[in-house]
């Protein structure tokens, strides 16, 4: 089966090629002319020269496909240019999407994410029916998913087949950015974290993530989305993890919201606006943890046989390959 994947460069989309290929896949794979080639090293794959804004690359990519898996994603809490992330998340996903109509492709699978969901205050956990609009949507990085996945249900609503998927925190090896949850991997093995917020996360296997996103190829339905989840832990939890890992100590003060935006206020302003940096601490990012980002794959466990497993595995490895490869 020619399957055509993008985002396979990255974190997640790297993952859910090696499985394909693994399985037997005929793999055509999306790469910038600038990619970072390391997450496609050993797999054997027609690697084609493009970007998600060029809509005839694209055509020309997915002929004679059967499967689409389109994994990429611009995943930043911070970003000096929102109009780009939007022609990334929004626009590259409607371009993906016609061009994979146009080219007759069988079946698309769209990674979206967990922050599109309905998250509560109260830490209850949220599932796919749990209320939520644009305007609850923090951040550019946020509501630029949210309307790629709408633009992602609706195809799949109206005659195209394509299944969406929500995976929550993927953690595990070949983080190359890496992304903000590596960030916090990577800050804790260089001792960067002497305190924490109240917040929690769900974390997950990256390696199961990639097979269930397999397993929404063959079994999910069109037009429905499925959360992709492991464990729900909160911030401090998984730096205790991290702790009995490494053996490094885990913080034990706690810093009040108050204080947690007010310092994602000076970090954005100072290292964002004058430096030009990338703030490590961002108040959207900040806004983000008033709600522990808890749910249920309930569904996916249901209708296409998820299973994930404890997290403790993953975090293990992802701090190895970050030691490994000089992260920290």
């Amino acid at each position: 089966m020619l399957t055509f994947v993008t985002g396979a460069t990255g974190f997640v989309g790297s993952h859910v090629a090696r499985i394909l290929a693994e399985q037997g896949a005929q793999l055509r794979l999306l790469v910038r002319p600038a990619s970072d080639l390391r997450n496609v090293q050993g797999i054997t794959a027609d690697l084609v020269q493009g970007d998600l804004r060029d809509s005839a690359c694209l055509q020309r990519a997915v002929s004679g496909c059967e499967a689409v898996f389109h994994v990429a994603a611009d995943y930043r809490l911070w970003v000096r240019d929102p109009a780009q992330m939007y022609r990334s998340n929004v626009e590259g996903t409607r371009a993906i999407l016609d061009a994979a109509r146009n080219g007759g492709v069988r079946r698309v699978v769209y990674t979206s994410t967990v922050a599109t969901m309905g998250f509560m205050q109260n830490g209850h956990p949220a599932n796919e029916n749990s209320p939520v609009s644009l305007a609850g949507m923090i951040g550019h990085y946020k509501q630029s998913k949210f309307l790629a996945e709408e633009v992602a249900l609706h195809a799949g609503r109206s005659g195209m087949d394509v299944v969406v998927l929500n995976p929550t925190t993927p953690v595990g090896e070949r983080d190359i950015k890496p992304t903000p949850t590596g960030r916090i991997i990577v800050d804790f093995l260089k001792r960067r974290f002497p305190a924490y917020v109240d917040t929690g996360l769900n974390l997950v296997d990256v390696l199961e993530c990639a097979r269930g996103h397999v397993a929404a190829l063959e079994k999910g339905r069109s037009g429905e989305r499925y959360i992709l989840g492991g464990e729900n832990l909160t911030l401090k939890q998984i730096l205790d993890r991290l702790a009995a890992i490494t053996g490094l100590p885990s913080p034990r003060t706690r810093v009040p919201y108050a204080v947690a935006l007010a310092a994602g206020v000076i970090d954005q302003v100072v290292t964002g606006h004058i430096f030009r940096g990338e703030p490590r601490a961002t108040v959207d990012a900040v806004r983000m943890s008033r709600k522990k980002m808890f749910v249920s794959s309930e569904k996916a466990e249901r209708e296409l046989g998820w299973q994930p497993g404890l997290v403790t595995d993953a975090l293990r490895s992802a701090v190895e390959w970050f030691r490994t490869n000089g992260y920290a």
